[in-house]
């Protein structure tokens, strides 16, 4: 049981890093906030961290009931969530923006524009964006009726946004630091593991539904 609790620990930590990307999530985060004091930048980035873990959290509480809801199995969720994930780490291998993990042009506009980007764009769509909102339901539903392994998901959950906040202070130091290249580096790598846990899932889905069993009968 400890080794399954490390295993899904470790695959939530992965995809939720590659997900939410906290070095492209840091890297925006410093050019939209280039003339506003350190003080100022500090505030916006614990809130907008606070303001994204509570709205991935309700849905790592609540994604049972939507899915309930709206009558989508585990296996649909499955084979859905990993096309998803293997979209998102595809655009990360090859370092290409995704409209899961990044902001659009207009909404990066309307960022410069802004006194406080706490909410918006910095918890939604930067940290709690598409590709983080399906990852928690994905791997919550996928530990579904174990609270054991559930808690290890919410666990990394909480990691990664720890993670992510430690970057947004040290937004500037980390960027020059690491420059363009090593971002790069780390976020490849983290898009080759996340496309390889996305290809798992859509495997385990189609075996889930029943349709090979169909079609070999």
């Amino acid at each position: 049981m400890n080794e399954l609790v490390i295993e899904t620990a470790g695959v939530a930590f992965a995809t939720f890093f590659a997900t939410i990307g906290p070095l492209d999530v840091a890297a925006m985060y410093a050019a939209l906030t280039s003339a506003v004091s350190r003080k100022r930048r500090r505030q916006m980035a614990v809130r907008g961290t606070l303001i994204a873990g509570s709205i991935l959290l309700l849905f790592a509480l609540v994604g049972d009931f939507l899915l309930a809801g709206l009558g989508i199995s585990l296996a649909a969720l499955r084979t859905g969530g990993g096309i998803l994930l293997l979209l998102i780490g595809i655009d990360l291998v090859f370092a290409r923006s995704s409209g899961s993990t990044s902001t659009t042009d207009e909404e990066e506009k309307e960022a410069q524009s802004k006194q406080d980007i706490s909410v918006f764009p910095l918890a939604t769509p930067l940290i709690a964006g598409p590709g983080a909102l399906g990852a928690v339901i994905l791997l919550m539903a996928n530990a579904e009726g174990e609270p054991v392994l559930q808690a290890a998901v919410i666990a990394s959950l909480i990691a990664i946004l720890l993670v992510t906040l430690a970057m947004l202070i040290l937004a500037s130091e980390i960027q020059q630091f690491l420059g363009v290249t090593g971002m790069h580096v780390v976020t490849r790598i983290f898009g080759v593991l996340l496309s390889a846990l996305a290809v798992q899932f859509i495997f385990d889905g189609i075996a889930a539904s029943g349709l090979l069993a169909g079609v070999a009968t």
